[in-house]
Protein backbone atom coordinates (compact mmCIF):
# COMPACT_ATOMS: atom_id res chain seq x y z
CA UNK A 1 0.00 0.00 0.00
CA UNK A 2 0.73 3.32 -0.87
CA UNK A 3 1.90 6.04 1.82
CA UNK A 4 -0.81 8.37 0.41
CA UNK A 5 -3.31 4.62 1.20
CA UNK A 6 -2.16 4.36 4.71
CA UNK A 7 -1.79 7.46 6.02
CA UNK A 8 -4.30 7.65 8.70
CA UNK A 9 -4.68 4.40 9.46
CA UNK A 10 -3.09 2.69 12.68
CA UNK A 11 -4.59 -0.08 14.53
CA UNK A 12 -4.77 -0.20 18.63
CA UNK A 13 -4.13 -2.65 21.18
CA UNK A 14 -6.44 -3.83 22.68
CA UNK A 15 -5.93 -3.55 26.73
CA UNK A 16 -8.46 -6.08 28.15
CA UNK A 17 -11.74 -5.96 27.07
CA UNK A 18 -11.25 -2.37 24.87
CA UNK A 19 -12.50 -3.27 21.37
CA UNK A 20 -15.59 -1.17 21.84
CA UNK A 21 -13.48 2.23 22.93
CA UNK A 22 -11.08 1.04 19.79
CA UNK A 23 -13.76 0.87 17.03
CA UNK A 24 -14.99 4.37 18.73
CA UNK A 25 -11.74 6.14 18.21
CA UNK A 26 -11.40 4.34 14.89
CA UNK A 27 -14.83 6.03 13.68
CA UNK A 28 -13.82 9.76 15.50
CA UNK A 29 -10.33 9.56 14.22
CA UNK A 30 -12.08 9.31 10.55
CA UNK A 31 -14.60 12.13 11.08
CA UNK A 32 -13.36 14.60 8.14
CA UNK A 33 -14.19 18.04 10.01
CA UNK A 34 -13.05 16.39 13.59
CA UNK A 35 -9.90 15.76 12.26
CA UNK A 36 -9.51 18.92 10.42
CA UNK A 37 -10.26 20.88 13.95
CA UNK A 38 -7.61 18.59 15.61
CA UNK A 39 -4.78 18.65 12.60
CA UNK A 40 -4.94 22.51 12.73
CA UNK A 41 -3.99 22.47 16.31
CA UNK A 42 -7.68 24.64 17.09
CA UNK A 43 -7.83 23.36 20.36
CA UNK A 44 -7.36 25.39 24.12
CA UNK A 45 -7.24 23.59 27.32
CA UNK A 46 -9.63 24.62 29.61
CA UNK A 47 -10.01 22.27 32.41
CA UNK A 48 -7.40 22.05 35.14
CA UNK A 49 -4.78 20.39 32.84
CA UNK A 50 -3.40 18.45 29.92
CA UNK A 51 -2.89 16.01 32.07
CA UNK A 52 -6.88 15.59 32.51
CA UNK A 53 -7.96 17.08 29.28
CA UNK A 54 -9.66 14.76 27.30
CA UNK A 55 -9.61 16.95 24.37
CA UNK A 56 -5.57 17.18 24.68
CA UNK A 57 -5.38 13.35 24.53
CA UNK A 58 -8.25 13.45 21.42
CA UNK A 59 -5.53 15.91 19.68
CA UNK A 60 -2.31 13.89 20.74
CA UNK A 61 -4.33 10.65 19.23
CA UNK A 62 -5.03 12.50 16.08
CA UNK A 63 -1.44 13.37 16.06
CA UNK A 64 -0.10 9.84 16.21
CA UNK A 65 -2.84 8.25 13.43
CA UNK A 66 -1.43 11.07 11.40
CA UNK A 67 2.34 10.75 12.05
CA UNK A 68 3.11 8.46 9.31
CA UNK A 69 3.55 5.65 11.58
CA UNK A 70 2.02 1.92 11.10
CA UNK A 71 2.91 0.70 14.58
CA UNK A 72 -0.27 -0.20 16.69
CA UNK A 73 -0.94 2.74 19.19
CA UNK A 74 -1.41 2.27 22.92
CA UNK A 75 -4.28 3.78 24.36
CA UNK A 76 -3.74 3.94 27.56
CA UNK A 77 -3.73 6.95 29.02
CA UNK A 78 -7.29 7.56 26.39
CA UNK A 79 -8.54 4.67 28.77
CA UNK A 80 -7.27 6.56 31.77
CA UNK A 81 -8.73 9.53 31.40
CA UNK A 82 -12.27 8.16 30.15
CA UNK A 83 -12.31 6.16 33.18
CA UNK A 84 -11.82 9.55 35.23
CA UNK A 85 -14.45 11.06 33.52
CA UNK A 86 -16.69 8.67 33.05
CA UNK A 87 -16.68 5.97 36.34
CA UNK A 88 -19.47 3.90 34.73
CA UNK A 89 -16.95 2.73 31.90
CA UNK A 90 -14.27 2.29 34.72
CA UNK A 91 -13.00 -1.60 35.19
CA UNK A 92 -11.71 -4.40 32.39
CA UNK A 93 -15.27 -5.74 32.29
CA UNK A 94 -17.17 -5.64 28.86
CA UNK A 95 -18.77 -2.37 27.63
CA UNK A 96 -20.58 -0.90 25.10
CA UNK A 97 -19.59 0.54 22.05
CA UNK A 98 -22.62 2.82 21.95
CA UNK A 99 -22.45 4.06 26.12
CA UNK A 100 -18.58 4.69 25.10
CA UNK A 101 -19.11 6.75 22.09
CA UNK A 102 -21.98 8.67 23.94
CA UNK A 103 -20.20 9.14 26.85
CA UNK A 104 -16.88 10.03 25.42
CA UNK A 105 -18.54 13.08 23.86
CA UNK A 106 -20.02 14.36 26.66
CA UNK A 107 -16.57 14.58 28.09
CA UNK A 108 -15.02 16.30 24.80
CA UNK A 109 -17.72 18.21 24.97
CA UNK A 110 -17.61 19.36 28.76
CA UNK A 111 -13.67 19.71 28.31
CA UNK A 112 -13.90 21.74 24.77
CA UNK A 113 -16.48 24.20 26.22
CA UNK A 114 -15.46 28.18 27.17
CA UNK A 115 -16.62 29.44 30.64
CA UNK A 116 -19.51 31.94 28.34
CA UNK A 117 -20.14 28.55 27.08
CA UNK A 118 -20.71 26.99 30.63
CA UNK A 119 -23.00 29.60 31.35
CA UNK A 120 -25.15 29.66 28.65
CA UNK A 121 -25.34 25.82 27.37
CA UNK A 122 -27.88 26.54 24.80
CA UNK A 123 -25.33 28.41 22.76
CA UNK A 124 -22.56 25.98 23.18
CA UNK A 125 -20.71 26.07 19.34
CA UNK A 126 -18.37 23.73 20.67
CA UNK A 127 -17.07 21.69 17.80
CA UNK A 128 -18.32 18.52 19.67
CA UNK A 129 -22.15 20.28 18.62
CA UNK A 130 -21.10 21.51 15.53
CA UNK A 131 -20.45 18.32 14.21
CA UNK A 132 -22.42 15.71 16.00
CA UNK A 133 -25.73 17.90 17.75
CA UNK A 134 -29.01 18.13 15.66
CA UNK A 135 -32.40 18.81 16.92
CA UNK A 136 -35.49 16.32 17.27
CA UNK A 137 -38.84 17.39 17.20
CA UNK A 138 -41.89 16.13 19.35
CA UNK A 139 -45.56 16.71 17.83
CA UNK A 140 -47.92 15.89 20.07
CA UNK A 141 -51.89 16.15 18.76
CA UNK A 142 -54.71 15.85 20.73
CA UNK A 143 -56.64 13.35 18.66
CA UNK A 144 -60.09 15.71 20.22
CA UNK A 145 -59.40 19.67 19.03
CA UNK A 146 -56.42 18.83 16.46
CA UNK A 147 -54.09 21.24 19.02
CA UNK A 148 -50.77 20.78 18.68
CA UNK A 149 -47.93 20.52 21.35
CA UNK A 150 -44.25 20.87 19.91
CA UNK A 151 -40.90 20.13 21.29
CA UNK A 152 -37.21 20.50 20.63
CA UNK A 153 -34.42 18.41 21.92
CA UNK A 154 -30.82 18.33 20.82
CA UNK A 155 -29.64 14.83 19.97
CA UNK A 156 -26.10 13.38 19.24
CA UNK A 157 -27.47 9.96 17.71
CA UNK A 158 -30.68 8.01 17.09
CA UNK A 159 -31.26 4.69 18.50
CA UNK A 160 -33.53 2.56 16.61
CA UNK A 161 -35.81 -0.12 17.45
CA UNK A 162 -35.38 -3.16 15.55
CA UNK A 163 -38.09 -5.62 17.16
CA UNK A 164 -41.67 -6.60 15.95
CA UNK A 165 -44.76 -6.92 17.59
CA UNK A 166 -45.34 -7.64 21.15
CA UNK A 167 -48.31 -10.67 22.24
CA UNK A 168 -50.73 -7.73 22.97
CA UNK A 169 -50.89 -6.73 19.11
CA UNK A 170 -48.24 -3.70 19.64
CA UNK A 171 -44.68 -2.98 18.25
CA UNK A 172 -41.50 -2.44 20.71
CA UNK A 173 -41.23 0.99 19.66
CA UNK A 174 -44.78 2.33 18.62
CA UNK A 175 -48.02 1.58 19.31
CA UNK A 176 -49.53 0.75 15.90
CA UNK A 177 -51.62 -2.66 14.74
CA UNK A 178 -49.93 -5.65 14.33
CA UNK A 179 -50.59 -5.38 10.31
CA UNK A 180 -48.00 -2.50 10.51
CA UNK A 181 -45.38 -4.10 13.39
CA UNK A 182 -43.69 -6.05 11.25
CA UNK A 183 -39.86 -6.11 11.70
CA UNK A 184 -37.56 -3.71 9.82
CA UNK A 185 -35.33 -5.12 7.51
CA UNK A 186 -33.28 -1.78 6.14
CA UNK A 187 -32.01 1.77 8.13
CA UNK A 188 -35.14 3.03 5.65
CA UNK A 189 -37.44 0.96 7.31
CA UNK A 190 -36.33 2.34 10.79
CA UNK A 191 -35.98 5.44 9.92
CA UNK A 192 -39.57 5.84 8.86
CA UNK A 193 -40.73 3.89 11.85
CA UNK A 194 -38.90 6.27 14.20
CA UNK A 195 -41.14 8.97 12.66
CA UNK A 196 -44.10 7.63 11.67
CA UNK A 197 -46.91 9.03 14.35
CA UNK A 198 -48.06 6.89 17.03
CA UNK A 199 -51.36 6.17 18.77
CA UNK A 200 -51.15 7.26 22.41
CA UNK A 201 -53.61 4.89 23.68
CA UNK A 202 -55.80 5.50 26.39
CA UNK A 203 -53.95 4.56 29.32
CA UNK A 204 -51.43 7.76 28.68
CA UNK A 205 -53.92 10.68 28.02
CA UNK A 206 -52.44 13.98 28.21
CA UNK A 207 -54.02 17.37 29.31
CA UNK A 208 -54.27 19.44 26.43
CA UNK A 209 -54.19 23.17 26.92
CA UNK A 210 -56.86 23.54 24.54
CA UNK A 211 -59.64 21.32 25.65
CA UNK A 212 -58.43 21.97 29.48
CA UNK A 213 -59.01 17.89 29.92
CA UNK A 214 -57.04 14.63 29.44
CA UNK A 215 -57.15 13.70 25.81
CA UNK A 216 -55.94 10.93 24.21
CA UNK A 217 -52.97 11.89 21.49
CA UNK A 218 -50.53 11.34 18.92
CA UNK A 219 -47.51 11.44 19.31
CA UNK A 220 -44.62 12.16 15.79
CA UNK A 221 -41.09 12.79 16.29
CA UNK A 222 -38.84 14.46 13.27
CA UNK A 223 -35.68 15.71 12.37
CA UNK A 224 -35.96 19.65 12.78
CA UNK A 225 -32.12 20.19 12.62
CA UNK A 226 -29.45 17.43 10.70
CA UNK A 227 -26.38 16.99 12.23
CA UNK A 228 -23.34 17.40 9.93
CA UNK A 229 -22.31 13.69 11.19
CA UNK A 230 -25.30 11.36 12.02
CA UNK A 231 -24.92 8.43 13.83
CA UNK A 232 -27.67 5.79 14.39
CA UNK A 233 -27.70 3.31 16.48
CA UNK A 234 -29.10 -0.05 15.96
CA UNK A 235 -30.56 -1.27 19.18
CA UNK A 236 -29.38 -5.29 18.74
CA UNK A 237 -29.94 -5.66 22.52
CA UNK A 238 -33.08 -6.43 23.98
CA UNK A 239 -33.73 -6.35 27.65
CA UNK A 240 -36.77 -7.20 29.33
CA UNK A 241 -38.29 -8.50 32.57
CA UNK A 242 -38.42 -12.13 30.86
CA UNK A 243 -35.66 -12.39 28.74
CA UNK A 244 -31.73 -10.85 27.65
CA UNK A 245 -30.99 -11.25 23.92
CA UNK A 246 -29.70 -10.19 21.29
CA UNK A 247 -31.13 -9.43 17.52
CA UNK A 248 -28.98 -10.76 14.74
CA UNK A 249 -31.36 -10.01 12.16
CA UNK A 250 -29.40 -8.17 9.05
CA UNK A 251 -30.34 -4.68 8.67
CA UNK A 252 -29.19 -3.27 5.18
CA UNK A 253 -27.72 0.10 5.00
CA UNK A 254 -27.05 1.95 2.35
CA UNK A 255 -23.49 3.59 1.28
CA UNK A 256 -25.64 7.42 0.81
CA UNK A 257 -28.78 8.58 2.15
CA UNK A 258 -30.78 10.67 1.86
CA UNK A 259 -32.59 12.17 4.96
CA UNK A 260 -34.79 14.60 3.46
CA UNK A 261 -38.15 12.26 4.55
CA UNK A 262 -37.39 11.96 7.86
CA UNK A 263 -37.64 15.78 8.15
CA UNK A 264 -40.18 17.86 10.14
CA UNK A 265 -40.23 20.53 6.92
CA UNK A 266 -40.54 17.33 4.93
CA UNK A 267 -43.55 15.89 6.39
CA UNK A 268 -45.34 19.17 7.28
CA UNK A 269 -45.63 19.72 3.38
CA UNK A 270 -46.34 16.18 2.92
CA UNK A 271 -49.75 16.81 5.00
CA UNK A 272 -50.47 19.59 3.56
CA UNK A 273 -53.33 19.68 0.49
CA UNK A 274 -51.94 18.44 -2.84
CA UNK A 275 -51.80 21.24 -4.56
CA UNK A 276 -50.21 23.36 -1.98
CA UNK A 277 -47.98 20.13 -1.07
CA UNK A 278 -46.52 20.39 -5.30
CA UNK A 279 -45.43 24.24 -5.11
CA UNK A 280 -44.25 23.61 -1.28
CA UNK A 281 -41.89 20.58 -2.40
CA UNK A 282 -40.47 22.11 -5.52
CA UNK A 283 -37.79 24.78 -5.10
CA UNK A 284 -36.82 24.62 -1.76
CA UNK A 285 -37.10 20.90 -1.38
CA UNK A 286 -34.67 20.44 -4.17
CA UNK A 287 -32.24 22.47 -2.86
CA UNK A 288 -33.02 20.80 0.72
CA UNK A 289 -32.21 17.43 -0.64
CA UNK A 290 -28.80 18.22 -1.30
CA UNK A 291 -28.05 19.49 2.28
CA UNK A 292 -29.42 16.13 3.45
CA UNK A 293 -27.51 13.67 1.64
CA UNK A 294 -25.00 12.05 3.50
CA UNK A 295 -22.23 9.25 2.90
CA UNK A 296 -20.94 6.45 5.30
CA UNK A 297 -17.51 6.55 6.45
CA UNK A 298 -17.78 3.91 9.87
CA UNK A 299 -19.52 0.95 11.03
CA UNK A 300 -19.12 -0.55 13.76
CA UNK A 301 -19.70 -4.28 14.38
CA UNK A 302 -20.73 -6.78 17.38
CA UNK A 303 -19.78 -10.35 17.29
CA UNK A 304 -21.03 -12.70 19.85
CA UNK A 305 -24.10 -12.54 22.07
CA UNK A 306 -25.37 -10.24 24.74
CA UNK A 307 -23.13 -12.02 27.05
CA UNK A 308 -20.00 -11.58 25.57
CA UNK A 309 -18.31 -10.94 21.83
CA UNK A 310 -15.99 -8.70 19.99
CA UNK A 311 -16.14 -5.60 18.62
CA UNK A 312 -14.98 -4.74 15.05
CA UNK A 313 -15.03 -1.45 13.05
CA UNK A 314 -15.13 -0.39 8.97
CA UNK A 315 -14.03 3.13 8.58
CA UNK A 316 -13.27 4.54 5.34
CA UNK A 317 -10.22 6.04 4.08
CA UNK A 318 -10.43 8.78 1.43
CA UNK A 319 -13.14 8.57 -0.92
CA UNK A 320 -13.81 4.88 -1.59
CA UNK A 321 -10.87 3.29 0.21
CA UNK A 322 -12.57 0.66 2.96
CA UNK A 323 -10.47 -1.03 6.37
CA UNK A 324 -11.28 -3.21 8.78
CA UNK A 325 -10.29 -2.78 12.09
CA UNK A 326 -9.37 -5.35 14.50
CA UNK A 327 -7.98 -3.91 17.50
CA UNK A 328 -4.30 -3.75 16.27
CA UNK A 329 -4.96 -5.51 13.12
CA UNK A 330 -5.65 -3.18 9.96
CA UNK A 331 -6.69 -5.29 6.92
CA UNK A 332 -7.91 -4.04 3.51
CA UNK A 333 -11.78 -4.27 2.72
CA UNK A 334 -14.40 -3.92 0.23
CA UNK A 335 -17.71 -1.69 0.34
CA UNK A 336 -19.60 -5.29 -0.30
CA UNK A 337 -17.80 -6.70 2.81
CA UNK A 338 -19.47 -3.44 4.93
CA UNK A 339 -22.61 -3.42 3.26
CA UNK A 340 -23.21 -6.94 4.41
CA UNK A 341 -21.97 -6.74 8.26
CA UNK A 342 -24.20 -6.58 10.94
CA UNK A 343 -24.43 -2.67 11.85
CA UNK A 344 -24.60 -2.00 15.70
CA UNK A 345 -23.49 1.83 14.99
CA UNK A 346 -23.51 3.62 11.24
CA UNK A 347 -21.42 6.44 11.27
CA UNK A 348 -22.79 9.00 8.16
CA UNK A 349 -21.77 12.70 7.09
CA UNK A 350 -23.42 15.33 4.86
CA UNK A 351 -21.85 14.64 1.41
CA UNK A 352 -20.66 17.67 0.74
CA UNK A 353 -17.66 17.08 2.84
CA UNK A 354 -16.52 13.98 0.51
CA UNK A 355 -12.90 14.98 0.18
CA UNK A 356 -9.30 13.09 0.92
Amino acid sequence: MSSKTTYGLRGLVNLGNTCFMSCILQALTHTPLLRDYFMTDQHRCIPKGVDQCLMCEMAHLFQEFYSGKNTPHIPFKMLHLVWTHARHLAGYEQQDAHEFFIAALDVLHRHSRSSAMARNPQECQCIIDRIFTGKLQSDVTCMSCGGVSTTLDPYWDISLDLGTQTATGFSDALLCPVDQAVAPASLADCLERFTRPENLGSSAKIKCGRCDTYEESTKQLTLRMLPIVACFHLKRFEHSSKLHKKINDFISFPQYLDMTPYTAIYRDHSAAPEAHQAALLSSRQSLDRIKNKYALFAVVNHHGTIEGGHYTCYIRQHVDDWYKCDDHIISRASLDDVLASQGYLLFYHKQFLDYD
